[in-house]
């Protein structure tokens, strides 16, 4: 979404409806049943059995994908989108756009010479042929606020969600039912919209990728969510391959660069997976890539070894400087600031970046009005770097079953506010009495609100 430009993804169904009371796959334990272990099988023997990735045909047990419980099969066909001004009489109609297997039966629209801060209604339809019947689902959008415009924007983000631990099964994810209810301008999902190597099933080929990712957009939450909310969506490690992944590394038969394609049919994205949007004077987005980029993660540290390259870091640089908006916030897949765990080395929080996190903390701590918004970790909390004062705000997962890996115990001094469970970010950028200010708002998956901090904006 921008000012006048909005990309609309569809994707066209066999059925109206996911498949429901379905074939479940096998799970990693009834597999070796059929195939027990060797029993003197040393400890780190163990470790890589109980972490390998699991072949398609053994989690099927010989069913199709189309059978398995929670499928959403393709069809084939053409699409097209209807979109009109509300208020306005007059529809503007794309060209149908025939659909295939090759991009998992989806297309992506992309609408220009849209007005500022406009509301937008549109029709999304689907036909099997030219001469069969269509279906439709109806839609709507509002535009961004053009660069000078004093306007109050509102938006929300979420971190890691994972079907098998949704907190409605029928329905999804609660936090979805409750961020709309919020009615934000816009929503960031900043990574681990899948987990891939998370059972069930292990997504160990494209078609199990695939199959995951429609599974999780079937569920009633998330459509109705994404029917009228402009998202914006940024990837991880677990929605691109596995854990901590880098280039080149593989998932049984999944690769790396498999995981980057598949991502890009899934969601609404334009040229780069790296971008910054405008929403009116006060607030400036910027969404950054960290897998396509990094170096190994077991790389030794230095001036050399980067999570996002050399290209996307002068962008970055170059575009904050250039920027007026009296609020810019970075949001990051993962940690800026932290704290982290100790173990872990994936991210700018950690020792394993040690360089190229304190370059880029430095560079962010002398912008004023700039604070991080960082997703990945499965707890909420408020940061502050000790060296730089850098503010960082953790979203935390989409449910509490998500929440996890850290303690109330592991407080530190860096942290202003720290609580292990799911919810979503909500942040608000208004003016007050002629004052610009952003107020970022921690809630749960119970809808109350658990943290508020106010930054009133410093003069540029």
């Amino acid at each position: 979404m921008s000012t006048d430009s909005a990309i609309i993804w569809t994707r066209l169904t066999r059925n109206a409806e996911r498949v429901m009371n379905g074939v479940a796959f096998r799970t990693r334990a009834e597999i070796e049943k059929d195939n027990a272990p060797p029993k003197n099988e040393t400890y780190e023997e163990r470790a890589l059995r109980i972490s390998a990735p699991i072949p398609e045909n053994l989690q099927l047990a010989g069913h199709a994908l189309a059978e398995m419980d929670g499928a959403v099969p393709g069809a084939e066909g053409e699409v097209r989108i209807v979109y009109w001004a509300e208020g306005d009489k007059a529809e503007t109609a794309l060209a149908w756009a025939a659909i295939s297997a090759d991009r998992d039966f989806s297309h992506q629209f992309a609408l220009h010479g849209l007005r500022a801060n406009c509301r937008y209604r549109f029709r999304a339809e689907g036909r099997a042929s030219a001469a069969g019947p269509t279906c439709a689902q109806e839609g709507s959008f509002r535009t961004a606020p053009a660069k000078e415009a004093v306007e109050p924007v509102t938006f929300t983000v979420v971190t890691g969600q994972d079907y098998a631990r949704r907190d409605d099964p029928l329905n999804g994810h609660k936090t979805y039912r409750l961020m709309a209810e919020l009615h934000p301008n816009f929503f960031v999902h900043t990574g681990d919209c899948e987990y891939y190597d998370k059972p069930t099933p292990l997504a160990t080929t494209p078609a199990l990728a695939r199959f995951k990712w429609d599974r999780m957009y079937a569920m009633p939450y998330i459509r109705a969510f994404h029917l009228h909310v402009p998202s914006y969506f940024m990837k991880d490690d677990h929605d691109t391959l596995k854990d901590d992944a880098w280039p080149g590394q593989t998932y049984g038969e999944l690769t790396f660069a498999d995981g980057v394609r598949i991502f890009r049919e899934e969601v609404p994205m334009g040229e780069k997976t790296y971008r910054t949007a405008r929403w009116g004077k006060d607030l400036q987005v910027w969404m950054m890539e960290g897998r396509e980029f990094r170096s190994p993660n077991t790389a030794p540290d230095g001036p050399d070894k980067t999570i996002w390259g050399p290209e996307q870091k002068a962008w970055f640089f170059r575009t904050v400087q250039e920027s007026d908006a009296t609020f810019r916030i970075l949001i990051a897949p993962t940690p800026v600031v932290g704290p982290d765990r100790e173990a872990k080395g994936d991210n700018h929080a950690n020792a394993a970046f040690a360089h190229e996190g304190a370059e880029l903390r430095a560079f962010l701590a002398a912008q004023k009005n700039m604070v991080v918004i960082a997703g990945d970790r499965h707890w909420q909390y408020v940061s502050a770097d000790p060296a730089t004062g850098l503010r960082e705000y953790s979203t935390g997962p989409t449910s509490d079953a998500h929440a996890g890996g850290y303690s109330l115990a592991d407080r530190t001094p860096m942290h202003r506010f720290l609580r292990i469970k799911g919810g979503f970010l909500h942040v608000t950028i208004e003016r007050v009495d002629g004052q610009p200010r952003a107020v970022f708002r921690h809630y749960g998956t119970d809808g109350k609100v658990y943290n508020e901090d106010v930054v009133t904006a410093e003069a540029r």
